[in-house]
């Protein structure tokens, strides 16, 4: 439990640079608001991680992974530390930065989830939550430093913090010696791709979802004709082919029983994942877990301005003590799941997450919108301040608990890999969750829209009698132990 700490401190605080530190450098030095706004763009690396995330599964040695992109993002910063001028270069530089962040949390996420035991999950990742919060505020260290020691003493700093994150990983207890899951080369698994259509289709369809993801935050598509028309043309044209080439391959037969496609280095977890019994069900829990909390979630920050709070109270109360309270309950609610088991941790925390959404629905429903600057009653207040408090402490139950599901249900062969690929469908569905959020706000009004989001909380628990029965093939068949 010492090593997830410094682990997901040294995860987090890279995150909080971007988020916090970039932004404020660069309009100080008066940088359009467009440009940098243009920053989300270069955090897609952290949404498309599992692009690569084989490549780590592959060469293993997590730690080295992790040493060697903190080392690196510390030149980076050392780079800000001694150009103060701002030119195409900080484009290139931050977007390595961003990729080499994402691939450290891909070397954490699999090393972490190979050392664990099934019953230290739930703890794990309360602490987890803990300490990657942490080290995102600690980002906020460097900003206080800027005062004192300016932009350049400020990035020299966060580059210390890196390198000693760095080592301080490197000495992190030895990796397990797992084999890698792939046997075949690359180039043998996309020949049997294309003899197998019904794999292959998978893959396009992975890829497509991965060009959509692209095109959702660039919208890059918007000035090209009949885009996706073309996309998805080109996508039944490369099906068709293989279902040509199918009835050409005669001479792979004894080749693919002996070498299966589901070892492959770049795919093969992917359709190892989709072979898996129950998964399709699984997916869709994934999907929408949290979707009452993430739905309403986008929608809270303003429902807080229209009734008139000043950005010292929303600061203060729904930022910095809410993320107090999230970080305790996130430790809760790993000691209990770790208690209770992850199933039974999964619904009665997933309920608790849910009836939270409560408290505001009756907040909304109290409190009257108001212009800025308007005196704001204290019962009104108070029934804020509570409502706020109890959402963000059992958003921490219902985190925790979620993130040890995921993990549990992993193959410690390829853990990486298949992590990424599962909290990047967690995180899609609270993006689009949050995109409509906007619109049912508007069509309901915040009360009704809040009491929605209760509702939405409830049909993944259809989905449980599909999640026992993952968890338990996971556990007999996947290499997750008791001792």
């Amino acid at each position: 439990m010492f090593w997830i700490g410094i682990l997901y401190f040294a995860e987090g605080f890279p995150l909080g640079v971007f988020y916090d530190v970039f932004p404020v450098h660069f309009r100080q030095q008066g940088v359009d608001l467009r440009e940098i706004g243009f920053l989300s763009l270069l955090g897609l690396a952290w949404t498309l991680k599992f692009l690569w995330a084989p490549a780590i599964d592959h060469f293993r040695h997590h730690r080295r992974w992790m040493f060697s992109v903190d080392v690196l993002m510390g030149c980076i910063l050392l780079l800000f530390a001694i150009y103060a001028d701002f030119g195409p270069w900080v484009w290139v530089a931050i977007g390595t930065f961003t990729a080499l962040s994402a691939t450290n949390d891909i070397a954490i996420d699999g090393f972490t989830i190979e050392m664990l035991n099934k019953r230290e999950l739930g703890l794990a990742n309360g602490l987890r939550i803990a300490f990657y919060r942490v080290g995102m505020l600690a980002s906020g260290f460097i900003l206080i430093l800027t005062d004192v020691y300016g932009w350049a003493g400020a990035y020299t700093a966060g580059a210390a913090i890196l390198v000693f994150a760095g080592l301080a990983c490197l000495n992190a207890p030895k990796e397990r010696d797992i084999k890698p899951a792939g046997s075949i080369s690359l180039t043998h698994e996309l020949k049997a791709l294309l003899t197998h259509p019904a794999a292959f289709s998978g893959v396009v369809a992975f890829l497509l979802g991965s060009l959509w993801l692209v095109n959702r935050t660039t919208q890059w598509s918007e000035n090209l004709d009949h885009f996706w028309l073309y996309v998805l043309l080109v996508a039944l044209l490369l099906i068709l082919f293989s279902n040509t080439i199918k009835r050409f391959a005669t001479r792979t037969r004894e080749a693919e029983k002996r070498t299966p496609i589901t070892e492959g280095p770049m795919f093969g977890t992917l359709l190892e994942m989709l072979q898996r019994p129950y998964i399709v069900p699984v997916i869709l829990f994934i999907l929408i877990f949290k979707l009452g909390d993430s739905a309403m979630g986008f929608m809270i920050k303003p429902f807080w301005v229209d009734s008139g709070f000043s950005a010292t109270q929303i600061g203060l109360v729904s930022v910095n003590i809410g993320l107090g309270l999230s970080i305790a309950g996130g430790v809760t609610g790993g000691w209990f799941t770790d208690r209770v088991g992850i199933f039974k941790g999964l619904w009665v925390l997933g309920l608790l997450q849910a009836v939270s959404n409560l408290g505001y629905a009756w907040a909304a429903s109290v409190i009257p919108a108001v212009e800025a600057g308007t005196p704001i009653a204290g019962n009104h207040q108070t029934l804020m301040y509570f409502a706020s408090a109890i959402e963000s402490f059992c958003g921490g139950l219902g985190t925790a608990a979620f993130l040890a599901f995921l993990m549990s249900i992993v193959n410690k062969h390829h853990s990486a890999t298949e992590y990424a690929l599962l909290s990047s469908v967690f995180a899609l569905s609270r993006s689009v969750s949050g995109w409509a959020g906007g619109y049912g706000a508007v069509a309901f009004g915040y009360a009704d829209y809040f009491l929605l989001t209760f509702f939405l909380a409830f049909p993944a628990y259809l989905l449980l009698p599909w999640v026992k029965k993952m968890m338990a093939y996971a556990e007999q068949q996947q290499g997750w132990g008791q001792d």
